[in-house]
């Protein structure tokens, strides 16, 4: 795989699973209706660990536009690249929530709130407060921009000081990582914290056929976009500030 393929294939993937468990936690007649917050986070944590496993080798798994505008602000990713990781990741976010809908089309169909046919797809704030939701996906998307900007590759030297990569395990760290954002950042918006995970599948909730579903609340949606950005940003100048690229 190009790396264009890589960011659409990894976060195919991450939608497919995030949006499923969604999907399976709140529709009627599911097996794991009603399971609550901790399968949600749970599956979105491992979503992005099959992501990473998948991209990792080819694109470097941003899998979120959020991480690749940080990375070229931090100066470890060309500027030139971001347009096409974004678009690969808004595509890739597209494609898995629409993947996750025809998994679970009998039990939308079987599902008659508006709200819930809408929450496999996009974020919806517990309390609207449009400056408080902001703050909310900024805070969250700056955690998870710290700890991606200061983590090291998985690497054990061996009894000859020879590296030895560790493999897949490397996407373990972000797996925990968007866990406990998840269960400790969540619950105010749903934490978003990738503009392409929110903007591909509430694309996808307005375009198709889904029985009795109401608004893709766009009036809310730059929320989602907005936060995430200023996050990576804000992430991204705290650890260049801090020396690490070389200004201190």
């Amino acid at each position: 795989m190009d790396a264009f393929v890589a960011e659409f294939v990894g976060t195919s993937l991450l939608l497919a699973m995030g949006s499923g468990v969604v999907a399976n936690v709140v529709l009627n007649k599911t097996k794991g209706q009603n399971s609550g917050w901790i399968v949600i986070t749970t599956a979105w944590a491992l979503g992005v660990f099959i992501g990473v496993v998948v991209a990792g080798p080819y694109s470097g798994a941003h899998l979120n536009p959020a991480v690749s505008l940080s990375l070229a602000i931090a100066g470890d990713f060309p500027w030139a690249d971001v347009p096409k990781y974004v678009f690969a990741q808004i595509l890739g976010a597209m494609f898995g929530s629409g993947i996750a809908w025809l998994v679970y089309k009998d039990h939308f169909d079987a599902t008659d709130d508006p709200g819930l046919k809408f929450a496999p797809f996009a974020t919806v704030p517990a309390i609207r407060n449009l400056p408080s939701n902001l703050i909310s996906e900024i805070v969250g998307t700056s955690v998870l921009i710290i700890v991606i900007l200061y983590s090291t590759e998985p690497i054990l030297l061996d009894g000859n000081n020879t590296p030895i990569g560790l493999g897949s395990l490397g996407a373990l760290p972000v797996a925990f990582l968007v866990w406990v954002i998840g269960l400790s950042l969540g619950g105010t918006t749903g934490y978003a914290i990738n503009p392409a995970r929110d903007l591909g599948p509430r694309i996808m909730h307005q375009i198709l056929p889904i029985r009795g579903k109401g608004e893709s609340d766009w009036a809310y949606s730059w929320v989602p976009i907005i936060g995430p950005i200023v996050g990576a940003a804000l992430a991204a100048g705290i650890y260049l500030l801090l020396g690490v690229g070389g200004m201190v």
